[in-house]
């Protein structure tokens, strides 16, 4: 569970969640078939390419495996149930404990990471940005794979889009609004998840949300590598990601979210903020994607593609797999 395990390079790879050989054992999904939505063929596209994953346009299941996000949100025990499940896949992959802490952090990341793409996917590649509550999504966990229902009733795009007209949709006025609309629809989500997490974590606000960012940043870069569009998944990131102009707090039109977590035919490629100045921050979560090449790294091995805004502790109990993008290492 490292930067790199993520990293899109010249043959796109899984996220460091399971076993390589795990990736061949089949997976039958076991809910209803998709709700027509029109968010759903981005969903379909990524779930053609990604073998990892399954995501479906359907209400929240229960039982025989499924969590709804919105129990994970309320209930403890379930809570504690999905970091159980990570602290058993960390003693069978290095062959000793999990601190509690570290595992309950791979569980957040191993959540946040597909979660998030039902936010990012549609908005790369159709513009749209569905309005989810922890109430819209539930997920089936497997040793090899994931499995999500989401029910995403309504929607933001561009005014030309064909969808615009639909039920549910609402319309905003460019490519920046939308990107404030997507930094607002996830941060909303992800609030009470981290605020849920963060006892089983032992970390502080800031660091969770530079931990959700990571999840986020990742998930889309290694979509964009499998859909062969892996430079402007990094371009958009970071304009999405943007820091803004020192003392700048916020963006026309969108309220602040909140600081704590307690409180497809894609078409010509569209860089939101291209031939503008800096986007403002994008508070809750860390500025900028992290793409900007960093010094080389300790002990003669070179830099990374990307800087993790955040550590997952994976060296407690591996030295060996802590990665170049490691905020420890391009931070020295």
């Amino acid at each position: 569970m490292t930067a790199s395990s993520t990293r899109p390079g010249p043959a796109p790879r899984a996220p460091r969640t399971t076993q390589a050989h795990d990736h061949a054992q089949a997976h039958e999904p076991t809910h209803a078939p998709d709700t027509p939505t029109p968010c759903a063929p981005s969903y379909h596209r990524l779930t053609a390419l990604a073998p990892m994953l399954d995501l479906r346009c359907a209400p929240p299941r229960h039982g025989d495996g499924w969590l709804p996000v919105a129990t994970l949100t309320t209930d403890p025990a379930a809570l504690r149930e999905l970091v159980a499940h990570d602290a058993r896949q960390g003693l069978t992959r290095y062959g000793r404990p999990l601190r509690p802490d570290v595992a309950a952090g791979f569980g957040l990341h191993r959540f946040v990471w597909p979660v998030s793409l039902l936010f990012t996917v549609p908005w790369f590649l159709e513009r749209r940005v569905p309005l989810l509550g922890p109430g819209d999504v539930s997920v089936h966990r497997a040793p090899a794979s994931m499995e999500l229902t989401v029910r995403p009733e309504a929607f933001v795009c561009l005014p030309d889009d064909p969808a615009a007209r639909t039920a549910g949709a609402r319309t905003v006025p460019d490519e920046d609004a939308l990107g404030a609309e997507l930094r607002r629809a996830l941060a909303e989500f992800l609030t009470p998840v981290l605020a849920a997490f963060g006892p089983e974590a032992r970390r502080g606000p800031r660091v969770l949300w530079a931990m959700a960012t990571d999840a986020v940043v990742e998930g889309l870069w290694y979509a964009g590598g499998l859909l062969g569009e892996q430079e402007r998944a990094r371009d958009e990131l970071s304009a999405l990601l943007a820091p803004g102009e020192p003392g700048e707090s916020g963006e026309s039109g969108e309220s602040a979210a909140p600081s704590s977590p307690g409180a497809s035919s894609p078409g010509p490629a569209r860089t939101p903020g291209a031939g503008r100045g800096p986007a403002p921050a994008p508070a809750p979560f860390t500025p900028g994607a992290g793409f900007a090449p960093p010094a080389p790294a300790c002990g003669g091995a070179s830099g990374t593609d990307r800087a993790r805004a955040s550590c997952c502790l994976v060296y407690t109990v591996e030295s060996a797999e802590m990665c170049n993008g490691c905020p420890r290492v391009t931070r020295r």
